[in-house]
Order: C-alpha cells, then structure tokens, then sequence
C-alpha cells in the first residue's frame, strides 16, 4: 500500500506576550497545522525565509523589526504568504498602513478565540485555492496576453490600444460587447498586463448561478448563516483579495445585489451573509455585459450609481461583422489550432469559401467562427475548407445577398416597394439567424428591441415563422 502524505498548512505566530502566544498555541493545535513560534520581530523573519508559511499572524509591537517590518518583509520574499496584524495599541494611522502594505486583515486585542480562528481558517482556505490554481494560472497567464486578441482590423487595435493604457492603473474597468466577441480575454489581458498579475483573476459569471446563491459566491458567508452552510467560506472578492475579480454578464445582477455591489466599491470591504463585520478587501474590479447599460438604467433595471460605478473606463469589443478584415486571420489561427489538437491536416479555406464567411454577419462573433471552424476540422479531417462544407445558414445567406437587389429595368419600378419588400427580406432574415430572438435580430439589424417590435407588427410578421428556403 503507498504511503499517505498530508497535505498540512504552516502558521507562523509571532508574539512576545507569553500569555497570548500560550493561548494561540493551545488553540492552533490542530493536526492540518505546522505552527511555528517567534518571540521577536527578527525571529519570525528568519523563521518566514527558512520556511514554507502559508499565514503570519503577527503582533504590531515585539522587540527588533515590529509588525509592519513583519508584514514587508513577508510581502516582498514570498507574496502568496498572508499576514494578519494584532495589536493592543490600535490606531487608525497603523491599520491604514497595514491594510496598504497588503495585510490582509487587522485585529485588535482583546480578541475573541472566535474571530482569531475564523479569520486564520478564512486565510488557509484562499492560499490552499491559490495553492491548488498554480498550474491553471501560470497556464492562464500564457494565454491571458495581448497576443491572444487576434485580428488586424482598426477596430481591434483600438481595443488593444486602450488595454495597454490601463492595464497598470486601479481604474474600474467596464467591457461591453455582444456574447461571442472576447470580452472575457480583454479581462484577462488588462489583469495580467497590471502590477496585480502576481495575484488571482477571479471570474464570476453573475447570470449562471441562482441569485439567492450569488451574495454568498460574491461576499462569502459564516458558519450557520443559512441552512447548509456547515463552514465559514470566503466568497469571491475575498479570494481576488490584491488582485483582480472579474464580474461577467453584470446586467443580470439582482436589484438587491447591486446595492450591496455599490456598497462594496464605496467601501472596498465585504460583510459576508450572516456576519456582521466588514472585511477590508483591495480588489480590482473588470465587469463586463452584452446588455446595454444605458438602457437598462433608462427603464429602471439597472441602478444609475453603480453604472456610474463600473464604467470608468469603458472598452467596447467590435462585433465581427464590424471587423471583417479579421476573419482571414482568425480562421486561419482556429485552423492551426483545431489541427494540432484534434491531429488533422486542414491546410486552409479557399478563397471563395472564405469572401462567402467576410459577407456572413456572424450573430454568435468569434465564438461562432471558432466552433464552425472546429467542427469542419474534425469532420474533414484534412484538405482545404470549401463553399460546400459551410453550414446551410451560412449559404443560405450567402444566395439571399445575391437576390436581394432588385434589377431597375426600362420599365421602372416602385422605389418604395421594393424598398419595403427589401425591408420585409432583412427583417426575416434577421429572425431567422436570431432563431427567432428579438433582441438579437435587433441587433443584427442595428435597431432598439422596440423599433424592431414595431416594424414587425407593422409588417405583420411573425416571428415564429420559417424563414423562406432559397431554392
């Protein structure tokens, strides 16, 4: 039978007071924790670069180098290591230069056994998150440059343009843009361009999870807080705690999330669900949106403050159809990585095949290009990409532009039918590729829901019907 190893954590406690240091002791002694002891600001020093400490729980005032020497020393040799300060001469002055120098969280003694536990076990859980997340962000950090925004088109070097200048600032960032374009890899390109790249991306995606479940993800919660919650958990800001949390699909957030969303920016703390103490957090926030927020603040859905809030610096990501130019390059990337992945030989698209994608208008953007690509890599196996191995939508289109267009021959035509029958054709079409979805057909047509509401009534067309088949 193999041996077993143990995973344990290491706690570093540096404390002159023999009494509490006793106390601290007793209470640590756990079989999941090496506990280390310092009695003096140059011991617990020496003890943080011969050893693998995962949390520092430190006294501001001992013989030698103090706390807050403590605290930067820590902070410098060995980032991921969590310092939490105590103290029994608490000034406002020495928290606010603790929190600024990276604590991550500041106790006054005389403490409760309680919140000396909660907090030290609320730390273990992040750094082991962080232990466990290594591989997959060192991973992620390779593919979370500039290099993988790919395109050559004016719009996309705009976007990349203004990721650089912002990247190194604390600025809240707000990505806009339809779903399929990227919004998350520009996230990830301003988070590791910054000063935080050393710390964790966060992501979050606020339309996927229940919203009664949300504020626990988001802010975290205490032991007994609700029926099932058997641990205190730390959420989500916790976990970004001096790096960045990335908020996806913000316009789906709850009215009631938001303001306490608002109250979390003005603060920068959190108040886990059943807790009644804030936590001071230092996170960056990137949120991001299909939805138009302007919109959704105008008809009452989204709070104009927090809006305010998040677009600081707002970036737009074109949608495909405004980047045709980009589609050669994407394609021919999607290829060579389809083929090595999948061990085909595609060797590239022809070139009408290729002007029949630039006309598409692409409703599902870069996604949709990546998966159609996909999808012919793996069923062709190898050659080049034809007219004839395109989706029957995508050639369907493609003989609606050809038609589309009326011939004025030398008897004339009704200028204003045919420009409605033109309208009736775009609209159906629209619908068709939107499966029916109004929001995305309006869209697809640069038109507000409404407007497109309104021309189908006047139309009467439903949207429910086929689209009519070329012959």
């Amino acid at each position: 039978m193999g041996k077993l190893y143990s995973m344990k954590k290491a706690l570093l406690i540096a404390e002159d007071e023999e009494t509490t240091l006793s106390l601290l002791r007793d209470v640590f002694d756990r079989p999941d924790l090496v506990v280390h002891e310092a009695r003096t600001g140059g011991e617990a020093i020496r003890i943080i670069d011969q050893n693998p400490v995962d949390v520092v729980l430190t006294d501001l005032k001992m013989p030698g180098p103090d706390g807050l020497a403590v605290l930067a020393h820590a902070r410098k040799t060995h980032p991921d290591t969590e310092v939490i300060l105590m103290t029994g001469h608490a000034t406002v002055e020495s928290a606010v230069n603790a929190m600024k120098m990276g604590a991550f969280h500041y106790i006054t003694k005389p403490f409760s056994v309680d919140e000396v536990v909660q907090l030290v076990d609320r730390v273990l859980e992040l750094t082991s998150v962080r232990k466990e997340n290594t591989n997959l962000r060192t991973l992620v950090r390779g593919q979370g440059g500039l290099e993988n925004i790919i395109g050559v088109s004016d719009p996309i070097k705009e976007v990349l343009s203004l990721v650089r200048k912002v990247a190194d600032t604390n600025s809240t960032v707000l990505i806009t843009g339809e779903s399929g374009t990227g919004k998350e890899l520009v996230a990830r390109a301003v988070h590791y361009l910054s000063p935080r790249s050393y710390r964790m991306l966060v992501p979050i995606n606020c339309s996927a999870i229940p919203a009664e479940l949300l504020e626990s993800e988001l802010f975290g919660h205490v032991k007994g807080a609700f029926t099932g919650a058997h641990i205190t958990r730390a959420g989500k800001f916790e976990t970004a705690h001096n790096g960045t949390i990335f908020l996806d699909e913000i316009g789906e957030m709850s009215p009631h999330l938001q303001v306490k969303l608002l109250r979390v920016l003005q603060e920068k703390s959190v108040t886990p669900v059943g807790g009644n103490k804030p936590i001071p957090v230092d996170v960056r926030v990137i949120a991001a949106t299909n939805k138009d927020l302007e919109e959704e603040v105008a008809e009452g859905r989204f709070r104009p403050d927090l809006y305010f809030r998040l677009n600081v610096i707002p970036i737009r990501i074109p949608p495909l159809r405004e980047r045709k130019e980009d589609i050669p390059v994407l394609a021919a990337h999607f290829i060579e990585r389809y083929d090595r992945e999948k061990g085909r030989y595609l060797e590239g698209i022809r070139k009408d095949a290729l002007e029949m994608l630039q006309r598409y208008p692409w409703p599902g953007n870069v996604r949709e290009l990546e998966n159609l690509v996909e999808r012919i890599v793996v069923l062709k196996g190898h050659g080049w990409i034809e007219t004839a191995d395109l989706p029957e939508k995508i050639r369907r289109s493609e003989k609606f532009l050809k038609t589309a267009v009326p011939v004025l021959g030398e008897s004339g035509l009704d200028i204003r039918a045919a420009t409605s029958e033109f309208e009736t054709a775009l609209l159906r079409q629209a619908l068709h590729i939107a499966n029916g979805n109004k929001n995305r057909a309006a869209t697809l047509l640069g038109l507000k829901r409404t407007t497109l509401v309104e021309m189908l009534k006047r139309k009467q067309i439903d949207e429910r019907e086929p689209h009519p088949r070329s012959s």
